[in-house]
Order: C-alpha cells, then sequence, then structure tokens
C-alpha cells in the first residue's frame, strides 16, 4: 500500500465529519448551480458525484473538492440555448475533458502560478461575499417565487422594503439564528478544551437541529416550512427510475462546429478556475502542502469526460466546497471522495430524508464560510502592504460581486501588471551617488530587465548629466534589454 493512501485511511476521524458537512454544503449548490445553468437538476447531482469520487480519486490536491461550478453557469445556460438541447450540449462537455486531459500532458498546470497573491485573495474574498450574499434569502426564508414578482423600487422605497419583510419566515428565521449561534460558540477557545465538542462538527449538529426543528414546525400550519425552503432532491421510485435520471451526449452533433467552440471555452475556463481554486486551497492549508497543478489538470479532465458521458454539468475544482471542507477539519482527499460517495448513496436511497434539511441551516453554515473568506482583518492586512498590493485586492473583489469571477480575476490582474510595469518604469537603473560618483565618472547600473517602457527614464536622466562628463552604463546585470 502506498504512503498516500496510509495517510488517507490514517485520518479518517477527520475526514469523515468533513465530507459529511461538505455533502451538505454540495446538495444545494449542485441544485442551484443546474438551475442556474439551465440544466436538468439532476445534472447538478452527477457533477457533484463524479468531482467527489472520480476527481478525488486522481486529484493530488488533499483538500480541494471538485463539483459543478457556479463560474460556468453563464456559460452552461448560453450554450444550451445556442446548441439547442442538453444531450448536444454534453458533447461538449465530453470534448472539454478530452482538451483538459490534454493540457495536463503538456504540462500548462503551471500558468496558475502566474497570478499574483493579492489576486487570489482578492478571488476568495469576492467569492466569500457573493455567498454570503446569495445566502440571505436562503437564511431569511424568501423563497425563488417571491422574487419573480417582486420588483425594487426606491421610488416606492417603504412598499418594496414592506413587501420583501413580510416576505421572511419566522420559522427560517429561528433555525438561521440557532445555527449562528451554535456556529459562532462552536469556535470559541473554551469550546475547544472540551472533548466532545472537538469529536463532533458544528455543521453535522447544525444540519441535524435543522431537520428535527422542521419536523416540530410541519406540526404547526403557520410555522411549517415550504417545498421552497428546504432542500429539493429528485427522487425516483426505484432502480430504473433512479437510471432514468441520467441523459447521454447526442454524437451525431460532434461535426457540429459551435459544439467545438464551446468545448474548448469549457476547457479553458474550466481549467483556469481549477488552477487558481488550487492555488488558493493550498494557500488555506494548515499544513501548506502544495498540489501538482499538471495532475490537477488530468484529473478534471477524466471528470468532465465521465460527467459528460452520463449527463453532468462541467466539473471544476470548487473554492466553496475546499474552504468549507478545510474549516470543518479535512486532512486528506479522503473527505472528498466520501462526499461524493455520500451523495451518491443519498440520492439513491434516502433523497426523501435529505428534502428534509432547511435551506437555512445550510445558509447559516455557508453565512460563516463566507465571513472567513471576507474576513475584515484581511482587508486590514492588504491595505498595510501598499497600494501596489490592495488595488489589485480590491478590484478583483468588486468585480466578482458586481460582474462575475472571470471578470474580476482579469481586472485583478490588469491592475497588478499595471503596478508591476509601474514599477519596472520608475527603476530603469541604479544610481547611488557615494558609490557610482567617483573621480567624475558617472556609472549607471542598468535594471534586470529594461523594456520599451524605460526608454524615457533614461534619456531624462542622460540628459541631466553634465557636459564633458565621462558615463558608464553598466549592463552586466542586466538579463534583457529591449531591443
Amino acid at each position: 500500500m502506498s504512503k498516500e493512501n496510509n495517510n488517507l485511511f490514517a485520518n479518517l476521524k477527520s475526514d469523515i465529519p468533513a465530507s459529511i458537512i461538505v455533502f451538505f454544503v454540495a446538495v444545494p449548490l449542485c441544485l442551484g448551480i443546474a438551475l442556474a445553468s439551465g440544466a436538468p437538476l439532476f445534472s447538478g447531482i452527477i457533477a457533484g458525484i463524479v468531482g467527489g469520487i472520480i476527481a478525488g480519486i486522481l486529484s493530488g490536491s488533499a483538500l480541494g473538492v471538485s463539483g459543478p461550478a457556479a463560474g460556468l453557469a453563464a456559460i452552461v445556460l448560453t450554450a444550451i440555448q445556442d446548441l439547442g438541447a442538453f444531450d448536444i450540449f454534453l458533447v461538449a462537455v465530453v470534448i472539454g475533458g478530452l482538451i483538459q486531459l490534454t493540457f495536463g500532458f503538456l504540462k500548462l498546470g503551471i500558468i496558475g502560478y502566474y497570478f499574483p497573491s493579492s489576486v487570489i485573495k482578492g478571488m476568495l474574498s469576492g467569492i466569500g461575499i457573493v455567498i454570503f450574499k446569495k445566502m440571505i434569502p436562503d437564511g431569511l426564508g424568501i423563497t425563488k417565487d417571491f422574487f419573480d414578482g417582486y420588483s425594487f423600487s426606491f421610488a416606492n422605497l417603504q412598499e418594496s422594503l414592506a413587501s420583501y419583510t413580510d416576505a421572511i419566515s419566522t420559522s427560517a428565521l429561528i433555525i438561521t439564528s440557532i445555527s449562528l449561534a451554535i456556529l459562532i460558540l462552536w469556535e470559541q477557545p473554551f469550546m475547544k478544551k472540551i472533548k466532545l465538542f472537538t469529536l463532533i462538527q458544528a455543521p453535522l449538529v447544525v444540519v441535524i437541529l435543522g431537520v428535527i426543528l422542521n419536523m416540530i414546525f410541519a406540526s404547526n400550519p403557520n410555522l411549517a416550512l415550504t417545498s421552497g425552503q428546504v432542500v429539493n432532491i429528485p427522487v425516483a421510485e426505484d432502480i430504473s427510475g433512479f437510471v432514468g435520471l441520467f441523459s447521454f451526449p447526442d454524437f451525431s452533433a460532434i461535426s457540429n462546429p459551435a459544439v467545438w467552440v464551446t468545448g474548448i471555452t469549457i476547457a479553458i475556463v474550466a481549467s483556469l478556475e481549477t488552477l487558481l481554486c488550487l492555488e488558493a486551497t493550498d494557500k488555506l492549508d494548515p499544513q501548506k502542502r502544495v498540489s501538482p497543478p499538471n495532475r490537477e489538470l488530468k484529473a478534471q479532465g477524466v471528470a468532465n469526460l465521465v460527467s459528460g458521458l452520463i449527463g453532468g454539468l462541467p466539473i471544476t475544482q470548487v473554492i466553496v466546497r475546499s474552504s468549507t471542507n478545510i474549516q470543518s477539519g479535512g486532512r486528506t482527499k479522503m473527505a472528498a471522495i466520501l462526499h461524493g460517495v455520500i451523495l451518491l448513496v443519498s440520492v439513491m436511497i434516502i433523497p426523501d430524508l435529505l428534502n428534509l434539511i432547511p435551506l437555512a441551516s445550510l445558509a447559516a453554515i455557508l453565512f460563516i464560510v463566507g465571513y472567513k473568506l471576507a474576513k475584515p482583518s484581511l482587508f486590514k492586512v492588504m491595505y498595510k502592504q501598499g497600494i501596489g498590493q490592495f488595488l489589485p485586492f480590491i478590484v478583483t473583489i468588486v468585480a466578482i460581486v458586481t460582474v462575475d469571477l472571470l471578470v474580476g480575476i482579469g481586472l485583478g490582474l490588469v491592475v497588478a501588471i499595471f503596478f508591476i510595469l509601474w514599477n519596472n518604469f520608475k527603476k530603469p537603473f541604479l544610481f547611488e551617488k557615494e558609490k557610482d560618483l567617483k573621480d567624475g565618472v558617472i556609472r549607471l547600473n542598468l535594471a534586470e530587465d529594461v523594456t520599451f517602457i524605460n526608454k524615457a527614464n533614461i534619456q531624462r536622466a542622460l540628459t541631466q548629466v553634465p557636459d564633458g562628463s565621462k558615463v558608464i552604463i553598466d549592463a552586466s546585470k542586466s538579463i534583457n534589454i529591449d531591443f
């Protein structure tokens, strides 16, 4: 047995509780992303199962958890509409998986290392804020049906707020409040001194308590939770019904250019999201392990290939589930694998029991996850590091919250590159008067990298040299000088 497998089974005491928590977080995310993607709800569950088991087994990431990604929802929605059918879209998912697999063999995983830490931290914080914001309606018990007929208006501000307030569910608010109190209390230092509370994870307690409260409230018509306030997994009557929930790609569309464009788009976007999540997850890892990016691309490629073949959405490593795994005490990739196994077994055997879980319980867990990703203390740390770190960090967050994940990462990267170029522009050469001005000889030591943007500064410096001076331009330490 390999050393890796020994480590997997040695940490089951930590990984099993973490896998259960990740499972509870994954269920609504899988369903919600499928809904947002305009795809069959069960396709999100399939992607969650494949991401957990297949990607989990093949991945070299100890704490990363894979599944359907919110960042791809808009791409999937548009693609399904443009291609005209979900089974044709599945062909694009298969193609995307094959391309990702090729990326891994070509060792393109290194591209993830070229993203500045300020952008990665901004990505984490932005996602944390988005998670927090998205969970507010579920935490208050406001169902999606309410928003179909709701229109906020500043002109009728009082009426709009009153309408929103009236939609709040007392039962959901009670569950959210108690759940948050438990989660916060569990984090206190004095609780960690009690062995019982270190063995039982707080989110698991929150989910179990939520189910109990839901069953209690069900006896009171005024407090009973509606179908829109609890988890809603498709229920199959038998094995044949369960198999019928799967879809299969229509390979007759393989020659359609639009299918290939979609497949390439999925491969590029999913690979980028995965690599950034991999980097971010490694930064959150208490043991500071470094995951092999090329192996991750191969794992994701195989997972997307399988997911497309059986009717699942595109898969990436996902920071929400990964960070939940870390915060729930996960130690190895067994937590990710087990969460996929639990998801598979649960949708086959106990879908009715899962449908008793209040969304308010899950919202409370994700409130804490979102807060930990976007802690106010992190903003203070980034601010103290200077404008060159703080501005890319903030731009990334604002763009992710107001537009989407990829735009946020792109804009943050542009701002970070601007500061790199600006610093390069300011320091094309080194000149210390005491050291580089001797016997009337002026020595300018060029920097390691001198490009066209440095030309103006160098020319300005040379024009300020007194007439008749002897100047030595020392390029011995320069690695690259623009032609």
